[in-house]
């Protein structure tokens, strides 16, 4: 069987990212491309890099027709999705890319957006898109929120570690270096060349960072109560790649044998062997996490280090396998691509 798909918002970088994925995959097939300025043009005009493949002409939304269309990617702007969402059809399955439907409570999203939620009936039924630990749920959603490429990143470190209650829940610090496709295409003065090369540094810092709603939320479910991390991201001048480096308290050993048999059977996810730490350059262009844990000088700290590419794992690649899930596909299908090296 042949799954309709829609990409909505195809023109940006988690767009394009998810048409590269979905040409490999043995059972979709992308019927309908969105983008609001390139409206009109093909998808290999604004990426040359797809001229290989055989894809619709990019639309407006509203000039698309979702009868036959089984699954609809959405990869619009913050805020945007909720309005847009509200107004799809109510059978079709969605896969959310943005942060509009992440945060289950509408006070938490006020907080960290500084606006109201446009419908929060539909974020009500939104489930949150961490594949390995809400696979049962997506299975059945009809409307699934991707994560944040960070919060993703810090929860695949951090999450059985709070679950299996080998760490201090209070001693918990994640310094997390990302590159700079995950500030989006649009046009910003602090992304061109000449500020951005040559140097690096943190932004979103002292607790300000969107992504801490997610922390705060998936952390103290797990926990069973209020969960508090510190947070700091710094921007990299290199184009794809989240590596994050957690600080806890906790036997390191212990740290280490949690993470790994939680992940054993996990396609996407591999701990390296205690002491091995991973890189950015090993995931890039790929689905896969990797895991690394070391002990630290002082007695009784663990350093975890997570990395994956922001763009796949981190946004596109995770909305795919949840959209297998959905479909009730292969859930590895059309994610099985090496990483890309050098």
């Amino acid at each position: 069987m042949t799954h309709k798909i829609a990409v909505l918002g195809a023109s940006g970088y988690t767009g394009a990212e998810l048409v590269r994925l979905i040409a490999t995959h043995p059972a979709m097939e992308i019927v309908a491309l969105s983008a609001d300025r390139k409206a009109g043009m093909e998808m290999s005009e604004v990426f040359p890099f797809l001229r290989h493949l055989k894809l619709p002409r990019l639309k407006k939304i509203e000039e698309i027709d979702f009868s036959g269309v089984d699954l609809a990617f959405c990869a619009l702007p913050h805020a945007t999705s909720q309005e847009v969402i509200a107004g799809l059809p109510r059978d079709l399955k969605i896969v959310d890319l943005s942060a509009d439907f992440r945060l289950r409570d509408p006070e938490a999203y006020r907080k960290w957006y500084s606006k109201a939620h446009a419908a929060p009936e539909i974020q009500a039924e939104a489930v949150y898109g961490l594949t390995e630990f809400y696979r049962d749920d997506i299975r059945n959603a009809r409307l699934v929120a991707g994560t944040g490429c960070n919060a993703a990143t810090g929860q695949y470190a951090i999450r059985p570690l709070i679950e299996a209650g080998v760490i201090d829940l209070d001693q918990i610090v994640i310094d997390l270096k990302a590159g700079v496709s995950g500030a989006g295409r649009s046009l910003k003065e602090n992304l061109l060349h000449a500020e951005l090369s040559e140097g690096t540094h943190a932004y979103s810092f002292g607790g300000t960072h969107r992504h801490l709603g997610e922390f705060d939320q998936e952390f103290s479910r797990a926990a069973g109560q209020p969960v508090l991390v510190q947070f700091t991201p710094h921007l990299l001048p290199m184009n794809r790649g989240i590596l994050a480096t957690v600080y806890v308290r906790g036997d390191a050993q212990a740290v280490h044998r949690v993470l790994a048999e939680r992940y054993a059977d996990e396609v996407f996810l591999e701990v390296l062997p205690f002491g091995a730490l991973p890189s950015t350059r090993d995931v890039r262009g790929s689905n896969f996490v990797h895991i690394g844990v070391t002990g630290d000088r002082i007695p009784g700290r663990a350093i975890v280090v997570a990395t994956l590419d922001n763009l796949t794992k981190g946004s596109s690649g995770q909305a795919l396998q949840n959209a297998n899930l959905m479909l009730g596909a292969e859930e590895t299908a059309g994610l099985m691509l090496a990483p890309v090296f050098p």
